[in-house]
Parts: C-alpha cells; sequence; structure tokens
C-alpha cells in the first residue's frame, strides 16, 4: 500500500487508512441514473465495504499508508453489495494485501416461509425482508450483517443461516480461483 496522499493529517500512526468508493454506472439499471456516485445508497455502500474490509485486512502491517478499494457495478441484478465485497476479496488478495481470511458475502431472504440465499433483482424488488452477510469463513466472524426491512424473530436465525451457507459457498469457489491462480503464476515463474 501507499503512503498517504492528501493531507497527512489523516494518516492513522499505528495503522493503514482503508478509503473505499463505491459507484453505479448510469446505464447499470433500466432506468439511466443521473449521479453514478455521490447519493446517499452509493455512501451508505461506501461506508458497509470500509468497515467490511476495515474488518478483515491486517491493516497494523501498514501505518501511515493508504488502502484504496474502488468498485463500481455495471449491470444491477441483485445483491450489489455481496458481488463488490466478493470482488474486492480476490482484488485485495491479488494485490497481495494480507487479511485475516477471506471475505464472502451473500443476500438473503424470506419469501412465502422460505429462507432464499442470493437474491435477484425481482427477489429483491418483491419487498419482503432481506439481509446481506459478509463473514469470514474460517473464524465464523460476521464482518457485516444489514437487515433492510423488519423482519420476525423466528425467521432471522433461518435467514442468517441461509446467507452464512451461501457465504461458505462462495468461498469454497474463491479459495479455488486463488489456489489454481497461484499454481499458474509459480508454474510460469519456474519455481
Amino acid at each position: 500500500p501507499p503512503q498517504m496522499r492528501g493531507p497527512r493529517s489523516k494518516a492513522l500512526p499505528d495503522r493503514a487508512l482503508v478509503n473505499c468508493q463505491y459507484s453505479m454506472a448510469t446505464f447499470s439499471t433500466g432506468e439511466r441514473k443521473r449521479r453514478p456516485h455521490g447519493d446517499r445508497k452509493s455512501s451508505e455502500m461506501t461506508l458497509h465495504l470500509k468497515q467490511t474490509f476495515e474488518a478483515a485486512i491486517l491493516t497494523e502491517l501498514y501505518p501511515r499508508s493508504q488502502i484504496d478499494i474502488y468498485v463500481q457495478i455495471l449491470q444491477a441484478d441483485g445483491g450489489n453489495y455481496c458481488a463488490c465485497v466478493n470482488a474486492a476479496t480476490l482484488a485485495v488478495i491479488d494485490a497481495g494485501i494480507p487479511m485475516r481470511d477471506y471475505v464472502c458475502a451473500s443476500s438473503a431472504g424470506f419469501v412465502e416461509d422460505t429462507a432464499l440465499a442470493d437474491l435477484s433483482y425481482v427477489e429483491e424488488a418483491s419487498g419482503g425482508p432481506q439481509a446481506a452477510l459478509a463473514l469470514l469463513p474460517t473464524s465464523g466472524q460476521i464482518a457485516l450483517l444489514q437487515m433492510d426491512s423488519r423482519l420476525h424473530e423466528d425467521h432471522l436465525e433461518a435467514i442468517i443461516e441461509a446467507a452464512s451457507g451461501a457465504c461458505r459457498a462462495v468461498h469454497a469457489v474463491l479459495d479455488r480461483v486463488v489456489r489454481d491462480h497461484v499454481q499458474e503464476v509459480t508454474a510460469l515463474l519456474g519455481d
């Protein structure tokens, strides 16, 4: 990670600053967005990304540094936050920045007495209760849990279980892809 850019007063003496920016392309949804970033939803997603990756990245190894994570949604098909977390996890690993664990995210919702994981845009738009879960799968720690509407306490465990099961499935895929990439790179280097 590079040294802090901008005012030096923002530099943290004991850890790195995680700088995130979330935006959506103007053509990412059916209707054109006027402002791709800077609206309330983008600011909220930016804050969620920052909190999630501050929990996972070993920031104490890089004092007075800055780690930038910029994500842009090109096509909004549902689960935007979750897709951003999973893509940013791969980018951070590829950049060689040490993390406590992978960060895997999935959305879940409750539709007609059934807990569903990885909601599509249509399922999200149905208006039922939904949650986004960012999980550190090896330790089982929750980096972020966001509920979008009210949910009865009896259904909470089913939604969290569905989302955490999907996160573990995403972890298996991400881990396999990272290991294959490392083997390919080391074979190319001849080590």
